[in-house]
């Protein structure tokens, strides 16, 4: 069996080849095999809107959210500035300062680009 590279979307290493491309199952992602062999393949993170979010955007909270821990939690319009992406398995992919609370992870679905 060959040694077959996992998508670089989701993570999933159930990826096969056709033609000139490797395609992911799970999530339906195609990539070719150049981009494959590109080191560089950089984490792509959608905030709620669809737009691609990077490291140092402001992103506004647009849902409540509770925070385990605290007897406060995060409201709707709590802008955030300086945003750090990084790679969470369990959908936590943005790494910021959260002002009153401190440092946390969020998941995407729950902030808007500013």
């Amino acid at each position: 069996m060959e040694n077959l590279p996992a998508c670089p979307k989701c993570g999933s290493e159930y990826t096969y080849e056709d033609g000139a491309f490797f395609i992911c199952p799970e999530c339906t992602y195609e990539w070719s095999k150049d981009e494959a062999n590109n080191s560089e393949l950089a984490l792509e993170i959608r905030d709620a809107n669809g737009a691609i979010l990077q490291d140092g955007d402001s992103v506004t909270v647009i849902k409540d959210l509770k925070v385990k821990g605290s007897s406060s939690g995060i409201k709707v319009g709590t802008k955030i500035k300086g945003i750090r992406i990084v790679e969470g398995t369990d959908g936590h992919n943005i790494d910021c300062k959260v002002p009153g609370i401190g440092q946390i992870k969020l998941k995407q679905e729950f902030v808007k680009k500013a």
